[in-house]
């Protein structure tokens, strides 16, 4: 008669020896794996890499979520405004480049407080 130990059906006692020495060895590896993976994550450079990448990755949802009734995307507009800070950073542009942002920003502020005043009554 065949005795089931854990998901191992075997029938002799040396097979059924094995089969628990081998799961043995698994767990410990296992243990061993992921005890390394805490000790790498607990690092001050993997977690501050681990913030990065979460506040950027909520970053790029919200502008995906902003950009999205204009059918594009972060990634369809990247490469454009990577071109277009090159050019500012090659020409040495960037104090009248945030300038021009500002003006643009409160322009779109105001047209859009215009508008959202207009749809009220």
């Amino acid at each position: 008669m065949e005795k089931t130990i854990g998901h191992h059906t075997h029938g002799s006692h040396e097979e059924r020896k094995r089969a628990l020495l081998r799961d043995g060895e698994f767990y410990r590896t296992g243990v061993a794996h992921a005890r390394a993976q805490i000790k790498h994550a607990a690092r001050p450079e993997v977690m501050l890499h681990s913030v990065i990448d979460h506040a950027t990755w909520a970053l790029r949802a919200r502008a995906d979520a902003l950009l999205k009734p204009t059918g594009t995307s972060i990634s369809v507009m990247a490469p454009y405004a990577l071109t277009v800070l090159g050019f500012i950073r090659k020409r040495k542009l960037g104090k009248p480049a945030l300038g021009v942002a500002a003006v643009l920003g409160a322009l779109g502020w105001y047209l859009q407080r215009k508008r959202a005043q207009q749809v009220a009554y």
